[in-house]
């Protein structure tokens, strides 16, 4: 069962379906990129007053220290909640040529520019570390705001993402991080859809083509990341590390859908990624028996 999430009513699922059946003429309203972030942390303050005033929840939720995931959009909330506010700036310039580049991602971070030009600051100090997958984020947070993020961060790119593309959404954004624990995973093939979870309650699902090779290897690959990612860092465990070594991601790799763990990268590897042809992905991919990660040892729930 898919593991529930919270919901941004003006760009979820239902704003998308509405968007393709012609019900909404654009993907988000402007407001999204301050509504999405205040969502967050209406949504922590309800359950701290919930821990304080429900028996059941009492002594149960360690909300002073709060992991975030989120995925495209919800990666920009993501980060947003991390540390990087709106960066106006860096939106005025890059949006002069919205219309002349490949990059899909950029027409809807344009969209800010319709915000008024407040100071915003998301950050939350409750949240202790964020993992963002295919995050939109190289002109609405830009290179400035990314800077500022403190927390440990695991950036999550797909090469055969056309939405979001790799290289000018997460893998230099990820160069503009200063966070001493910051991660860059790399899924070679995957997409931009390759981690999102079939439900029969999804409104949008997107054709297989679109969705790439082996999408629940690439949830499996998301499952013990994650796991290991927050478990290092939210509560302190030095036995996790070890899953979040590069030469771990290379050994569970596969052809179809490899798997790179990277914790820098230097201005000549970057190039290198910039004149690199995207890969192609397989028509029919091989079928491979399943793969599991290695067991972590059994952890207590989180509190």
């Amino acid at each position: 069962m898919p593991s529930p999430s919270p919901e941004h009513s003006g760009s979820n699922a239902q704003q998308i379906q509405n968007l393709v059946t012609g019900r909404a003429s654009e993907v988000a309203e402007p407001a999204e990129f301050v509504n999405r972030p205040l969502d967050i942390k209406d949504l922590l303050d309800y359950l701290t007053k919930l821990s304080t005033t429900n028996p059941a929840y009492q002594g149960q939720l360690d909300l002073q220290r709060v992991g975030v995931i989120g995925q495209s959009f919800g990666g920009y909330t993501a980060l947003a909640l991390a540390g990087a506010g709106i960066n106006f700036a860096q939106l005025d310039k890059d949006c002069q040529v919205e219309n002349e580049t490949w990059n899909l991602s950029l027409l809807l971070q344009c969209r800010a520019r319709g915000l008024e030009r407040n100071q915003y600051n998301f950050a939350d100090p409750r949240i202790k570390a964020a993992i963002a997958i295919n995050p939109i984020v190289s002109s609405i947070l830009g290179e400035t705001n990314l800077s500022k993020i403190q927390i440990p961060v695991m950036v999550i790119a797909g090469s055969a993402d056309t939405v979001a593309p790799a290289l000018l959404e997460q893998i230099q954004p990820f160069t503009w991080l200063t966070s001493p624990n910051k991660y860059l995973v790399l899924m070679n093939n995957g997409t931009h859809f390759s981690t999102i979870e079939e439900s029969p309650q999804s409104l949008f699902l997107p054709p297989a083509e679109a969705i790439g090779p082996e999408p629940a290897l690439a949830r499996r690959y998301l499952s013990g990341l994650s796991l290991a990612f927050m478990e290092s860092y939210l509560n302190n465990k030095s036995n996790f590390r070890p899953y979040l070594e590069p030469s771990y991601a290379l050994s569970i790799s596969r052809d179809t859908l490899g798997l790179r763990i990277l914790r820098s990268l230097t201005p000549q590897q970057l190039q290198q990624f910039r004149f690199s042809p995207p890969p192609r992905i397989p028509a029919s991919p091989p079928v491979l028996a399943p793969v599991s990660l290695p067991s972590p040892p059994p952890i207590a729930p989180v509190r």
